[in-house]
């Protein structure tokens, strides 16, 4: 194990001793997940807990995070599996990424469990919904001068093509940026985006270069789409509460 994963395996540690409650998952989000990390990227890791079952039963209830380390390696903060239920009940699309990230810190068996019975709440309006909105935001805060930061290229490019992933297929969007590029796209669009790669890898993330015409154009063309599809789309979240509350009641015991 690299010695930056068992720095991690300690302050989860840590927390857990501090905090009174117990990691039942815990995962790297963002770039690193992506696989599309700079050399100074920090470290995302989100995770999962439970407390004693006596926490849940007090009138006045526990806080539903733990933020534990925010600095220029490491962003470390977790929710509570009650929040963690209620935001599957949304189909939180954000908690479906973390469900699939392929850097994992830390999986129990409980939380196999817990995935296996909350991952059919997948909303597809949801999670379209969700990445439209990720890429508008960019593109529209960052992506319009002569030059941008193509840290900004992936922020928008990654949640269209999530989008287009689950219009084709109806289900979760795999979490690798290069997954993602395996859809077929345009050969232009393919070839700016290798380039766009290439130049980020060896970059500081704040570092700027000029604007792509050809990514311009497919952003803002996708994004056209796919907002107005999530608008149009009817909404197909799921309402049944009782399987999220067996999920909690068997993870306390």
């Amino acid at each position: 194990m690299r010695e930056i994963e068992c720095e991690i395996q300690k302050k989860l540690a840590e927390m857990e001793e501090r905090e009174g409650v117990r990691v039942l998952y815990a995962v790297e989000s963002g770039s690193r997940a992506w696989g599309v990390e700079s050399p100074d990227s920090d470290y995302d890791v989100r995770f999962i807990y439970v407390r004693p079952k006596e926490e849940y039963l007090r009138v006045r209830e526990p806080r539903d995070v733990i933020e534990w380390q925010l600095d220029e390696v490491f962003d470390i903060n977790g929710w509570d599996l009650k929040k963690t239920l209620a935001q599957f009940h949304r189909g939180n699309a954000t908690l479906f990424e973390w469900a699939n990230s392929p850097v994992v810190y830390r999986r129990t068996g409980e939380w196999e469990e817990i995935y296996a019975d909350c991952k059919r709440y997948f909303s597809e309006k949801a999670a379209l919904s969700h990445y439209y909105g990720i890429a508008n935001s960019t593109f529209q805060q960052y992506l319009q001068g002569d030059t941008v930061r193509y840290k900004k290229y992936v922020y928008a490019l990654r949640p269209l093509l999530a989008c287009r992933y689950i219009v084709e297929n109806h289900a979760v969007p795999p979490v690798k940026f290069v997954k993602l590029l395996e859809q077929t796209l345009p050969g232009e669009l393919s070839d700016q985006i290798g380039e766009m790669l290439s130049v980020k890898a060896g970059s500081d993330e704040k570092e700027e270069n000029p604007r792509l015409p050809v990514l311009q154009k497919y952003i803002a063309d996708e994004i056209e789409r796919f907002g107005q599809l999530a608008r149009s789309m009817a909404d197909d979240r799921l309402r049944e509460w009782d399987t999220l509350d067996r999920v909690f009641l068997k993870t306390l015991g």
